[in-house]
Parts: structure tokens; C-alpha cells; sequence
């Protein structure tokens, strides 16, 4: 990590902030918090129309009501409401650039996985217990022992799978790979169709020829010009969506636009009250499907939710050359203790947990180092309260090709990793590919960590794992066995 040293005429919120000592500067900051703010806002969008459209036990939407619309704009709201207030907390306390948002996976987990056999207020009860224990593994020190505890080469297979990971994020937010049958699907019908797949083959020209030219700003002048575009072709073209009814399945029109429409919209403010949300029933959950399966259930976004983070951050600060000689991220402590607070934030605020978002890579990649980029990042979700059909301009064929570049940027770390050591290179290589291949995190991690210790058990070299490591792959084991173990003792 490059630094300045420092001096008496450095004011002070410089000094706090740690912005001239990495190198960093005030504009670059507010930059790079621009660009992680327009890359995720579709949370904004996205995480409504999972929680917002599905229904809990007893038919009702999040909010207790029937009306599907209603809900999806007390949903949009909470989202804003809360990864502003918590993206502002990671910046004031934690730091670091990392923004929070409703966590992908954890969202559907909730909708699809929980609230069908529950009421919504029982659902949320469990993500406020989830992130209130593992608030209490961060304030013991556990959550950072066990970063300790994890070997740097793995880490930097975390950073790698993760960069690989956001890359296939952003080729199916763009419509340019597909899930279908067979297995993946090329654009559409095989070939790269329509309009919106041009703007995404646009942009993400644009953005390497600008960032293969080192050009400042790189990833944000390719997001305004390609959503420029995108605009003037829906504008011209009148291309429309992908799929006209978000609570619908399949495509409809499959060279439309994904997620948003990029034209301007009519009304430009306006303001949703979301407390109607704030009804949380905290342990109602474990007399409704009872002891058991509630604690499988909390123990499941628990495990997701803190080796999620903990991959999150490692590849951030790597990325962000933010990693000490000793491989220490500076203020670790309070940026996981922020996303615990997040997590218990999104149950209460009716929104799921939230996390810190790997998106986040892309203020990075345009130099974000400090959590100022976090404050402008916060503050923009706090405006998309009452600005947000703003945040539905910008299309996923936008700003699907700066997940593209950050995701070259982030598998550069694969560098580091030993391949001619298969002890470490095996495992490494298991968490690389089974991030973007199981769309997840924790099955990369996991994956890694338990193929790690049985290696080492072959070799007879178990001496060589740490104790916590042992507790966290026979974590990973149960996590991976809870389909098996349902099934055993018939819950």
C-alpha cells in the first residue's frame, strides 16, 4: 500500500479519513462514490421486485398488505432508506469504501426460502437474530480471528473467484450469457440481438480501450455515455423491456431492455413512507415452524452472511491495495462490526440483511480509497428515497460492463496464488470456479476451506491446521449437509 506521510498542515478529517496517506484525493473520492452508487442501484429496483412480489403464509406481501404495487414501493423505499444510513455508517466509522446494500441471495432466501411458511414479521425476526449473533462474533473477536485464521493464498482465491464471479454477474445482467437449456444460453437465440445487447458490446468496449489507456474516470465516462446511449436508442427505437410484468416469469420481449427502461421518466421526485415495514416478530418464527428448523434457518443466513462479508472485504482491500505487509485490512473490526449492524438494520427496516456489496470494486477501480467515496455513496441512496425514477435510467446493459472490467481488475490477484503447490492450488482453484458457477460466495469458500483441511489430513500434515480452521470447515460441512440432515430427522 502506497502512503504520504504524514504532517501538522493535513486537516484533520484528511488525517481520519486516511486520504492523503493513501494516496487519494478529495475529487477522486466523490468520483468513485458516484460510481459505485450508479453500478448498484438496481438494488434499489431489483431487491423490491424479489421481496416485494412474493407473499408469507398467509397471503400478504411485506407490509401485511395484498396490494403487490403497494409493497414493491415500501420495499424500494426501505432499500434506499437503509443501505444509505448504513453505506454513511461503513464511511463515518468503518472507513473503507464499502457501500451496503440488501444482500443478493440472503433476499431470496428470505422471500422464497422463509416467509412462505411464516408470517413476514416472523421471516424478519430471524435476519434481526442472525445479524445480532454475529454482531456478538465480531465484538468477541471471532469474525476477525477467523480472517486471521484463513491462509493468504486462499485469500487471494477469494479476491480472484470473486472478480470472476462479479464478470459473470455483469455477461447475465447484460442478457449476453443466459441460464436456460442447455446449461447456458449466448445472448439471445446464439447471437448477440438486439439493441440493448449492442449498448453492453459498446460499453464494454469503451471501457477497456479507456481503461487499457489508464484515462481517469474510466468506468464512469463509460457508464454515462453508454446510458447516454442507451437512452437515445430507447428514445428513437422504442425497444421497451425484456419482460413487461416484473412478478411475471420468462421473457417477453427478449431483446428488450433488462431491469430498466432507460427513458426519462415523467415524474422525477417522489417519497414512499416505509414504516409500514417496521413490524418485526422477533422469535415468532420458532413456534411457527418450530425450534429446530428456525435455528437451521438463522444458522443458514448466518454462515452465508459472515463468509459473504469476510470474502467481500479481502478482495476489496486487495483490489484497493489496501492490505498491510503483515495481511491485516486497516479497521477491520469496525467494517465488519458495521455489517453486522446492517444485517439487523435490513430485518428491522423489513428490507432482508444487508451486506457489504462486492460492487463496490467498481469506486475502487476508478480509485475510491477512503470512506468519503462511502459518504457520497450513502448520501445518493438516501436521495433515491425521493428521487427514484432517476435510479430507473440506467439499464443492466449499462452498467453491466463495469462489473466486466472490475471483474479483470479483481482476477489479476490469481497472480499470487502457488499453482505448482497443489496443498493450496486445488482448493484455490475450487473457490475460483464455484463462486460463478454456483452464483455464490459461501459455496466458493466453503468449497475451498473443507477441500483445504482434507488435503492436509491426507498428507498427514493436520498439524499444519489452525484450530479455528478446523471449527470453520466442520461448519462448512454442516452448512453443505442441511438438505441431508433435514431429511434425517424429517423436518
Amino acid at each position: 500500500m502506497e502512503t504520504t506521510t504524514k504532517n501538522s498542515s493535513t486537516p484533520a478529517w484528511d488525517r481520519y479519513f486516511h486520504m492523503t496517506e493513501r494516496g487519494s484525493n478529495l475529487g477522486t473520492e466523490v468520483r468513485g462514490g458516484i460510481v459505485t452508487f450508479v453500478t448498484m442501484a438496481y438494488i434499489v429496483v431489483l431487491n423490491p421486485l424479489i421481496v416485494g412480489t412474493a407473499k408469507d403464509i398467509n397471503g400478504n406481501f411485506p407490509g401485511g398488505g395484498q396490494d403487490i404495487g403497494v409493497a414493491i414501493s415500501l420495499v424500494a423505499a426501505a432499500t434506499a432508506l437503509v443501505a444509505g444510513l448504513m453505506t454513511i455508517f461503513m464511511g463515518v466509522y468503518g472507513r473503507f469504501p464499502i457501500a451496503i446494500a440488501a444482500g443478493l441471495g440472503l433476499n431470496g432466501f428470505l422471500a422464497f426460502g422463509l416467509a412462505p411458511y411464516m408470517t413476514w414479521a416472523q421471516a424478519f425476526g430471524l435476519v434481526v437474530i442472525e445479524g445480532f449473533i454475529v454482531l456478538l462474533l465480531v465484538l468477541t473477536g471471532f469474525r476477525t480471528a477467523v480472517f486471521h485464521a484463513v491462509p493468504d493464498e486462499l485469500k487471494y482465491s477469494i479476491g480472484a473467484g470473486i472478480g470472476l464471479f462479479i464478470a459473470l454477474i455483469g455477461l447475465v445482467d447484460a442478457g449476453v450469457v443466459r441460464p436456460g437449456v442447455p446449461l447456458i444460453t449466448f445472448a439471445v437465440y446464439g447471437e448477440l440481438a438486439g439493441w440493448p445487447i449492442f449498448t453492453f458490446v459498446f460499453g464494454l468496449l469503451l471501457m477497456v480501450v479507456l481503461v487499457a489507456l489508464r484515462k481517469r474516470a474510466a468506468i464512469l465516462i463509460g457508464l454515462l455515455v453508454t446510458t447516454a446511449l442507451a437512452v437515445l436508442l430507447e428514445t428513437t427505437q422504442k425497444i421497451g423491456g425484456s419482460n413487461t410484468d416484473p412478478a411475471a416469469p420468462g421473457l417477453e420481449n427478449p431483446t428488450g431492455w433488462n431491469l430498466n427502461i432507460p427513458a426519462i421518466p415523467e415524474t422525477l421526485i417522489g417519497y414512499v413512507d416505509p414504516t409500514p415495514l417496521f413490524d418485526i416478530d422477533v422469535f415468532g418464527a420458532f413456534s411457527a415452524i418450530g425450534a429446530l428448523a428456525a435455528g437451521l434457518a438463522v444458522f443458514s443466513l448466518l454462515l452465508s452472511d459472515f463468509f459473504d462479508t469476510i470474502g467481500t472485504v479481502t478482495g476489496l482491500a486487495t483490489e484497493a491495495d489496501l492490505m498491510t505487509a503483515d495481511g491485516e485490512v486497516e479497521h477491520l473490526g469496525e467494517i465488519l462490526a458495521v455489517d453486522s449492524i446492517a444485517a439487523m438494520a435490513g430485518g428491522l427496516a423489513g428490507t432482508s440483511s444487508n451486506t457489504a456489496y462486492i460492487e463496490s470494486a467498481s469506486g475502487i477501480g476508478d480509485g475510491a480509497r477512503t470512506g468519503i467515496a462511502s459518504l457520497v455513496t450513502g448520501t445518493l441512496f438516501l436521495l433515491a428515497m425521493f428521487i427514484a425514477p432517476l435510479t430507473k435510467i440506467v439499464p443492466y446493459e449499462a452498467a453491466a460492463p463495469a462489473l466486466v472490467i472490475v471483474g479483470f481488475l479483481m482476477m489479476t490477484q490469481i497472480r499470487h496464488i502457488p499453482f505448482d503447490d497443489y496443498a493450496i492450488a486445488i482448493p484455490s482453484f475450487l473457490t475460483i470456479i464455484l463462486m460463478p458457477f454456483t452464483y455464490s460466495i459461501t459455496n466458493g469458500i466453503g468449497a475451498g476451506m473443507v477441500s483445504y483441511v482434507a488435503i492436509k489430513i491426507a498428507q498427514r500434515k493436520s498439524k499444519e491446521v489452525s484450530g479455528l480452521m478446523w471449527i470453520i470447515a466442520a461448519a462448512f460441512v454442516i452448512y453443505f449437509a442441511v438438505h441431508p440432515l433435514k431429511e434425517l430427522f424429517g423436518l
